[in-house]
């Protein structure tokens, strides 16, 4: 091959792809709305939530603005604030965290596991012991379900029991994965999902859902959606504090659509990834499913081996047009806006370790095998060299 051919690169998540294949449905399912002009609060947003709420087994489904509005809606309608803990993984994206402060009340950051990037029940029990004894009061736990895999919840669920503290799981990156046979949306009290674009169900702009089976919060979920509107007949008389955390039509619309082939993109997601565990399992750690555990593969994220110089070997793909990503870099009380807040006792190795070897590579329901050779061709001729 010519040196100075161009490589054409591989996309790192093929939304273009999916859009061709959605073809038409998605432009009909938006001309829907733009005839009906009710772009807040449309038809299309409460049969989204329905469809949700049967997708995942949920009983009540909230739509809203994002991701992370999920999470902050989430702790607001529990009352978290000043003087409560919530414990977080901190290898994670920092919205997790970032939640919980915009609450006033104080992240406290636990270690993950090393094989499943997800959160460590042990180091969650020092957490909650580093979190009183800075007279803290641990109401809450965030686990992440991260890069498509679910945590632990029976592990989680347990120290959790035992310590009085309600589970807010954060399926920013997992929903559509299952733990044990039920599909993530109905562990704990509460369940946060993210509908961003890159997201392996996502919509073309921001969106997210909380699913719970309680009633009553899933009643003051609504209420905070809409600045904290009362139910009564008087819509200014505000009873709570809320935000602005509506999902629009528009968004609900497209998800809609989305949902009719997201089962067959898991599928696809999981050939991509079996194929990645043959093509790479003898020169990096691939990442590992838990027992019981299915993933969405939002992210395929290695670890290279050790002494690996890993922006060299980032460099080394790009020249071969595959585009890598690192998630995360740092782990979240290693960045600034987080340091100063508490960490489990014993420190976070795990979260500091993968932060110095981790990296991703294209993951998508749309990569085909041609591509994913020259993927992998790259990868081990990146360690080779």
């Amino acid at each position: 091959m010519n040196q100075h051919m161009t490589v054409e690169p591989v996309p790192f998540i093929d939304i273009g792809a999916q859009r061709r294949r959605l073809g038409k449905s998605i432009d009909e399912a938006v001309a829907r709305v733009l005839d009906h002009c009710q772009f807040i609060n449309g038809p299309e947003v409460t049969k989204l939530e329905a469809l949700l709420a049967e997708f995942s087994g949920a009983k009540h489904v909230v739509s809203c603005a994002s991701g992370t509005d999920a999470l902050l809606m989430a702790l607001m309608a529990k009352g978290i604030g000043r003087g409560d803990a919530v414990l977080c993984p901190s290898f994670t994206f920092c919205a997790t965290g970032e939640a919980v402060a915009l609450t006033g009340a104080t992240p406290v950051f636990v270690d993950v596991d090393e094989a499943t990037f997800n959160i460590d029940a042990r180091s969650l029990e020092r957490g909650i012991s580093a979190a009183k004894k800075r007279g803290l009061k641990p109401k809450a736990v965030i686990p992440v379900d991260l890069f498509g895999q679910s945590a632990d919840h029976d592990a989680i669920g347990a120290v959790a029991a035992a310590e009085g503290l309600f589970v807010l799981d954060d399926a920013a990156q997992g929903f559509g994965a299952s733990y044990k046979g039920r599909r993530l949306g109905t562990f704990g009290l509460v369940t946060a999902t993210s509908f961003f674009p890159a997201k392996p169900l996502g919509c073309f702009g921001d969106g997210g859902a909380i699913f719970t089976d309680d009633a009553e919060l899933a009643a003051t979920l609504r209420s905070i959606r809409v600045h904290g509107q009362g139910q009564g007949s008087d819509k200014y008389d505000n009873v709570r504090l809320g935000v602005t955390g509506r999902l629009d039509t528009m968004q609900a619309a497209i998800l809609i659509e989305k949902l009719k082939i997201f089962e067959d993109e898991i599928a696809a997601r999981n050939k991509v990834a079996e194929r990645y565990a043959r093509g790479l399992g003898n020169v990096v750690t691939v990442p590992r499913l838990a027992s019981g555990c299915t993933s969405v593969w939002a992210q395929y994220t290695i670890r290279l081996p050790k002494g690996t110089d890993r922006d060299g070997f980032a460099a080394a793909l790009k020249a071969q047009g595959v585009p890598t990503a690192i998630y995360y870099p740092k782990s979240m009380h290693q960045q600034t806006a987080y340091r100063d807040f508490p960490v489990a006792d014993g420190g976070l190795p795990v979260s500091e370790r993968l932060s110095s070897d981790v990296i991703s590579l294209p993951m998508h329901a749309y990569l085909d095998e041609p591509a994913q050779e020259r993927i992998i061709k790259a990868v081990r001729g990146a360690l080779s060299a």
